[in-house]
């Protein structure tokens, strides 16, 4: 794998050189019916429109320069292969495979890292006959009556990613069974959620890796505390999904458990049992396989050489285009689909703290942008927040829309000549071009100046199969852009310093003195903040 310097790229160069002047996308040849049907990408069902980038040819050919200097279809292949890519050369670092995508390779009799991809089957055998003494009714509640509810708990890639998933194919799979969340330690997020369910017919599924995350941990008191009250036995209620040997791998005290995998993180686990096992309860093993298959499509579409026909790789490039060498610090993921209300949330994650790195994988201070800062909301809810910002603003957003030709539940209704979700899509492109085209004006408040970079990413229907190639495709994205800018995407340190501080906070709250140091000790750091926050 390369472990070159971004800047050191020969394309690097070239495209700098073109940056300094890029595509117009203004005036009436700027987004011709020629260059749309051009700078259009297929794949597994989707189409990115990109028509609307400040690209040209040029930049395009850079780009696949790029892409070929730095290996990225290489880098891709080997970490697929099971290759230590979540490493910082010559320090300390976690020093892992990386195979969330192994967890999908299960559909090929010859799979990229068998021993992998044999465990992701056994614990999708495991979920499926789990699933099955639900649906035949020899798993039930002490009164023989079945589990109506599921609530995760969990936090960070153990919410996030699974939380985003069933939101998204909860009306593309209709089922008896529902999904909560509990995941901040806030201890009104668990009460909300305790109080508007039926405990005697739900179960908790705990969600932690190491067994020991505090967050989890507490509000897994809080819901053991919940059935203590209601009369009812917690390990009966609760299942677990945890690192094999972890202090929660305790068939005493869950009524059954699923394994997660350190080559598999956080953030990036929602096709592993930390998504699967709440999504297959709620919508069914079939919704869950498709899932799992259309991911594993954009994953095989994603060793694609050629930039222009490779969708996650042209949209990692796009990005690389826009942040190192247009300037924007941002990009706006804003999907025209309610069902995806909580995908950007999950993107934030996936993509700040896998990119959101200063330090090159051979150890050493980057000295170009690495990832960008990644928002958004589902329009057209933004339309009337945020939208006047990335179009007049001093600011420019990228903007990556993302839409399905149909509805998910189907119930729609014309007015005025057009149903809804022909108003939904009309409104995503009308702000593609606007935000591309602009608008000239005499009076100075009515003008856009246009050249806003953005694409357009269309499927037809927002089913298990989409949801779980769109998912790829941001994953992979994120991967290869990683890879381009020399950083490692699969460690998390910067999470960590938070947590060592929040333990001495925790401990001073506790009355330590070994941590609030003798009583003739200048007062700390930790011991002002709290006397100033009243807490404690």
């Amino acid at each position: 794998m390369h472990l070159q310097d971004f800047t050191t790229y020969k394309a690097v160069a070239r495209l700098s050189s073109l940056a300094q002047q890029p595509y117009d996308l203004t005036g009436g040849k700027g987004l011709s019916a020629t260059r749309i049907g051009r700078y259009t990408c297929s794949s597994c069902g989707f189409d990115l429109l990109y028509a609307t980038q400040r690209v040209d040819d040029a930049v395009l050919a850079a780009l696949q320069d790029l892409a070929d200097e730095a290996g990225l279809i290489a880098a891709f292949q080997e970490m697929k292969q099971g290759a230590v890519v979540n490493r910082i050369d010559g320090y300390a670092s976690e020093n892992r495979q990386v195979l969330h995508t192994a967890c999908r390779d299960v559909f090929s009799d010859a799979p990229l890292e068998p021993e992998a991809s044999g465990r992701a089957k056994e614990e999708l055998e495991k979920l499926r006959l789990f699933l099955e003494k639900l649906e035949s009714g020899t798993l039930t509640n002490a009164q023989g009556k079945p589990f109506t509810t599921m609530v995760q708990v969990g936090i960070g890639g153990s919410d996030l990613g699974p939380r985003a998933m069933y939101l998204a194919l909860q009306g593309a799979c209709p089922s008896v069974r529902s999904a909560r969340f509990i995941a901040n330690v806030d201890p009104d997020d668990a009460a909300e959620v305790l109080s508007g369910i039926d405990l005697s017919r739900t179960l908790f599924n705990i969600v932690s890796k190491s067994g020991t995350t505090l967050e989890t941990l507490t509000n897994e008191q809080l819901v053991k505390r919940a059935l203590l009250q209601a009369g009812l036995d917690p390990s009966r209620h609760m299942i677990a999904v945890t690192g094999e040997g972890s202090p929660m791998d305790d068939p005493d005290k869950y009524l059954a458990s699923f394994y997660m995998f350190d080559y598999i993180g956080g953030r990036y686990s929602a096709t592993s049992m930390v998504g699967l096992v709440t999504l297959g309860f709620a919508l069914g093993i079939q919704p869950v396989m498709e899932f799992l298959a259309g991911a594993h499509a954009m994953d095989l579409a994603a060793e694609e050489p050629e930039v222009t026909k490779n969708l996650p790789l042209l949209l990692a490039l796009l990005g690389i285009w826009n942040h190192n060498f247009l300037g924007y610090p941002s990009v706006a993921v804003l999907p025209y689909s309610q069902p995806l209300s909580r995908f950007p949330a999950h993107l934030q994650q996936c993509d700040m703290e896998s990119n959101g790195k200063s330090v090159t994988r051979n150890g050493s201070r980057v000295c170009w942008q690495t990832g960008p800062i990644v928002w958004g909301e589902p329009g057209t809810n933004g339309q009337h927040a945020f939208y006047q910002l990335i179009h007049q603003g001093t600011e420019i957003v990228p903007v990556e829309f993302i839409g399905f030709r149909k509805s998910q539940y189907q119930i729609d209704l014309e007015v005025k000549g057009t149903t809804s979700q022909q108003k939904l899509i009309a409104n995503m492109l009308a702000q593609s071009m606007a935000l591309a085209q602009g608008q000239t004006s005499d009076n100075p408040a009515r003008v856009f100046q246009g050249n806003r970079p953005n694409s357009v990413l269309l499927a037809d229907q927002l089913t298990p199969k989409a949801m779980g190639a769109l998912l790829a495709l941001y994953e992979n994205k994120i991967a290869f852009q990683g890879f381009c800018w020399n950083i490692n995407s699969f460690d998390q340190e910067g999470v960590q310093l938070g947590k060592v501080l929040a333990t001495r906070l925790l401990s001073l709250m506790q009355g330590s003195s070994a941590s609030a140091g003798g009583a003739q000790e200048e007062e700390s750091t930790e011991q002002a903040l709290l006397k100033q926050a009243q807490v404690g």
